[in-house]
């Protein structure tokens, strides 16, 4: 048996690393607001490097061991989110908002019906580039003005653009956090992690739930403004109606996606149609497929790998950092400190120990939701595996409820402040304060209680079975020793 890494002080001093990581999150995304991936990568390796410290005599080799050891097992995620860092870059650079902003002008929808659009509009945005807050930065300055001018609550609009992305973040195949999720999430079956178009299929039901009551709600909280003038300007300068054929490729990658459950075909098939399409509509040329600008490459499949470089980055160093409480007995000591608590008795229970968990987790890394998954996604993992959880819902409520409720905690979470600041700087509105961003994020709010009540009455909830198939609570028990289930 491999002796356990040691420290000087106990296994606790284990969390160093895990402590400092927290400070440059903090650091970067609250108190300096500057939102960079690959900052948070830069922390936790610096907190490597500082832990490895405070390891006992001998060893030193073996902490950076288990460094490589975490690692090792995020390759498949690092590599994945390369290759969806192209498809992203290629349907960022065509500016699909825009063809949603000519479709709302020629309806005509003004008041609460824009903020419902909004709503939908960029939640089909952040679905289609996996980009929560990415998608914000681009869609904040074309909807948040033109919906004001147009009679839209400007706290609840606000609260429809920040729900949308985090909507999208949640069910995008090629998002970080869907990638990360999947990817935490083993069988115990078969080999392999949870395939990232069997957990989006299983996890739309939830999600469109949620999205339905969030649509319903800024429809009806999302007006009461005060029209203004400007607003015909904004839209105009911000239309291309032609970019709405990028929907093509965006569904198809989606129905592959889920059909198929091989994301990477589904990529491919997107970036060859995406292109196709671009090309052939006169979106993009040429030039922004590859070329070289000032002796350096640019276009969309250079362009892709740099923009997700950071979180690829970041997901190997939080993984190291998992290496590290791993090799040391930490993480073991945890999931059996929740598996013999009272909760981890019964299904439920140990479901809503992971609720609490990846809540607190998330909540504590300030929202940052890629590394509060990647650090309780292991806990989650074994503590769904001893009660024979499908890894899709082991993923799916780890995802979830790191999306829900806690993304909408005021002066806390990142959303919430980049909600707040990109209300700033319009002459004829005040900025939106930090709580009324809150207050309106909608659909992490309703997910929660989505997620909640499937907790409580286990409507969606799956199980492992032979060959790590789906299925059904009546039809686990009949394969394995009664368990307390309710």
């Amino acid at each position: 048996m491999e002796k356990k890494l040691e420290f000087r002080g106990g296994f606790i001093v284990a969390f160093v690393p895990v402590l400092i990581f927290l400070f440059f999150c903090v650091l970067y995304f609250i108190v300096f607001k500057a939102f960079e991936m690959h900052a948070l990568g830069m922390g936790a390796l610096v907190a490597l490097l500082v832990g490895a410290l405070f390891t006992k005599k001998g060893h030193y080799e073996r902490f950076w061991d288990a460094v490589y050891d975490g690692v090792k097992k995020a390759v498949p995620i690092a590599v994945l989110l390369l290759i969806i860092g192209i498809f992203s870059q290629l349907i960022k650079i065509t500016n699909l908002s825009t063809g949603f902003v000519w479709l709302a002008d020629n309806v005509g929808v003004s008041g609460g019906l824009f903020t419902a659009f909004t709503f939908l509009a960029v939640a089909m945005i952040s679905t289609a580039t996996g980009s929560s807050i990415g998608t914000m930065f681009t869609c904040f300055p074309i909807f948040y003005p033109a919906g004001v001018l147009l009679g839209s609550d400007p706290a609840v609009l606000a609260g429809a653009i920040v729900s949308a992305g985090i909507f999208g973040d949640n069910i995008a195949p090629v998002s970080d956090t869907t990638i990360i999720s999947a990817g935490t999430q083993e069988y115990t079956k078969k080999e392999g992690f949870a395939e990232i178009g069997g957990c989006v299929a299983s996890r739309l039901k939830f999600a469109l739930v949620a999205g339905g009551f969030s649509l319903l709600l800024f429809g009806i909280f999302g007006g009461g403004g005060t029209v203004g003038t400007g607003a015909s300007e904004i839209l105009t300068e911000n239309m291309n109606p032609s970019t709405l054929v990028m929907l093509i490729p965006v569904g198809a990658m989606l129905a592959v996606a889920v059909l198929t459950r091989n994301i990477y075909l589904a990529i491919t098939v997107g970036i060859i149609l995406g292109t196709v399409t671009g090309l052939g509509f006169q979106i993009i040329g040429v030039e922004d497929v590859l070329s070289v600008e000032n002796g350096s490459p640019v276009g969309f499949l250079s362009d892709g790998v740099s923009y997700i470089m950071g979180t690829v980055i970041l997901v190997l160093s939080v993984y190291g950092i998992m290496g590290v409480l791993n090799g040391a007995g930490a993480l073991e000591r945890i999931t059996n400190g929740i598996y013999s608590s009272k909760m981890g008795r019964t299904v439920r229970g140990t479901e809503l120990a992971m609720m609490l968990g990846i809540t607190l987790t998330t909540l504590i890394f300030g929202g940052v939701t890629s590394a509060s998954m990647a650090t309780f996604g292991k806990v989650q993992n074994e503590l769904g595996k001893r009660v024979g959880l499908h890894p899709y819902r082991r993923a799916n409520l780890l995802d979830g409820f790191a999306n829900a409720i806690v993304l909408a905690v005021p002066f806390i979470s990142v959303f919430v402040f980049i909600g707040a600041i990109l209300t700033q700087g319009y002459d004829f509105i005040e900025p939106v304060p930090i709580l009324q961003v809150s207050m309106s994020m909608f659909y992490s709010i309703s997910l929660f209680f989505v997620l909640l009540f499937s907790i409580v009455t286990g409507w969606g909830r799956e199980y492992e079975g032979a060959e790590g198939k789906s299925i059904s609570e009546s039809e686990y028990n009949l394969s394995n020793k009664p368990l307390n289930y309710n």
